[in-house]
């Protein structure tokens, strides 16, 4: 077994039992804690179902109406010109949305075409310079309840935009 796969076995056990033993020496309560946070966890998890529900739902409808395929077809033959295959439109448009969407379509462009290929690599570098902006609002703004989110959606979908269009200017570049 390499030193690295040793290390990375032990390492969770080991942080964990650092915590627990700093805690204990600190004299604070750790199982009182960790119960204690336990329960917040479970509030918290619940006070969000709504918004990702809501979200959820609103990704299936988007996707199921065909409202996707048809904007993806407008900007079919502006993406032709400047060499963009349209092909990565919907991964560049579920991104933001769902995490777990847009790894769907990236394995199934990456099945399609192959991992060495214009779109693969697009899609693999699209993947890891955007985020799912959408998600991160839902999730962690409805978690402390915060209600008006303009601003960071704002700058949060300005973000995925750059990170789309760098992604395309790199890869471009570089394959």
């Amino acid at each position: 077994m390499g030193m690295i796969s040793l290390i990375s076995l032990w390492m969770i056990p080991l942080i964990i039992g650092f915590i627990l033993l700093y805690g204990t020496f600190k004299k604070v309560p750790t199982y009182e804690t960790f119960v204690e946070g336990g329960k917040e966890g479970i509030d918290i998890a619940f006070s969000i179902i709504p918004y990702l529900v809501g979200m959820l739902v609103a990704i299936t409808i988007f996707r199921a109406s065909g409202a996707l395929e048809f904007f993806v077809g407008m900007m079919k033959p502006a993406l032709d010109t400047i060499g963009v295959p349209s092909e990565i439109v919907p991964l560049a448009f579920i991104r933001p949305i769902s995490g777990t969407a847009a790894l769907g379509m990236t394995t199934d462009l990456i099945a399609a075409y192959g991992p060495d290929s214009f779109i693969g690599r697009l899609a693999a570098v699209m993947q890891g310079s955007t985020d799912t902006t959408l998600y991160i609002l839902t999730v962690y703004f409805g978690a402390v309840g915060v209600k008006k989110m303009g601003d960071a959606l704002k700058v949060g979908l300005l973000a995925d935009l750059l990170g789309i269009i760098a992604s395309i200017i790199i890869v471009m570049m570089i394959f």
